[in-house]
């Protein structure tokens, strides 16, 4: 929080619960605003293995939670592919783990493109970080579990649409962009999704 100003900090009526990278100060990091004070707050993993880098803020609300989070990058060289995978098993527990208690939504970027369709030209990409088989399958266990794609319950399989483009050559003026940010809502919330974009 240190690093913003403005209405960012202080949006008004929101509350706000920051988690940060304590070592690497702006690596990463997730917030999360709410109108709604939370019945209780995590901002890490329970495992300390994937605790540190700011990576995840769940908010305990009166019929849900709210799981804002943030996914490593495997890196150029897939040199963190193996925290990618992972933290992304852990997360998958932790949220199995809360939800014995209540539904779960899972909001952030996942730093993968899920389908071929989540990412413009996708034979040529295939070998890149973010769209690697096993970090691709690490989704599939999310679905697998019971939750729902909002976007995909919306929209159908074949929507194109991207949340994340290239800074270079012009990717963004071209879409050709990425799907790599995601809202997965537990099944038993599937009747309130009204609308993703």
């Amino acid at each position: 929080p240190e690093q913003v100003a403005g209405d960012l900090l202080n949006p008004g009526s929101y509350l706000s619960y920051w988690a940060s990278a304590a070592d690497r100060k702006g690596y990463s990091g997730v917030v999360t605003y709410t109108k709604q004070a939370p019945l209780s707050i995590d901002e890490e993993l329970p495992d300390p293995r994937w605790r540190g880098e700011g990576r995840l803020v769940s908010l305990e609300l009166k019929d849900f939670l709210l799981i804002n989070v943030y996914f490593p990058n495997s890196q150029k060289d897939q040199e963190r592919l193996a925290y990618k995978l992972g933290f992304y098993q852990a997360c998958l527990d932790y949220a199995l783990k809360l939800r014995q208690l209540k539904p779960v939504i899972f909001g952030g970027d996942f730093n993968v493109a899920h389908r071929p369709v989540d990412i413009a030209g996708a034979r040529e990409n295939e070998l890149l970080p973010g769209i690697l088989p096993e970090e691709r399958a690490c989704l599939d266990k999310y679905l697998e579990a019971g939750v729902i794609d909002s976007f995909r319950h919306i929209h159908g399989p074949e929507a194109v649409a991207y949340t994340w483009w290239s800074l270079r050559s012009h990717a963004r003026s071209q879409n050709t962009g990425w799907r790599v940010d995601y809202f997965l809502v537990s099944s038993e919330l599937k009747e309130a999704i009204k609308d993703a974009w």
